[in-house]
């Protein structure tokens, strides 16, 4: 068994971007934190509120009694 057994080619896709993006580990990290704020920005300005009208948060089953 190899001391690296982890990097096998299953480390997913996190170990795939963490392999690719440049620098060492703090910058990496640093990187690594712009790109999530990023996915979240677009999250909540685009991909939200794009599938609000499709979730069905107005659909209530409680009678007003």
């Amino acid at each position: 068994m190899s001391l690296a057994s982890w990097c096998d080619g299953r480390d997913g896709m996190y170990g795939w971007i963490w392999r690719h993006l440049p620098g060492n580990a703090w910058v990496r990290a640093l990187l690594s934190l712009v790109l999530a704020m990023i996915v979240v920005y677009v999250s909540f300005q685009y991909v939200f509120p794009w599938a609000e009208p499709l979730l069905p948060f107005n659909d209530v089953t409680v009678d007003n009694q």
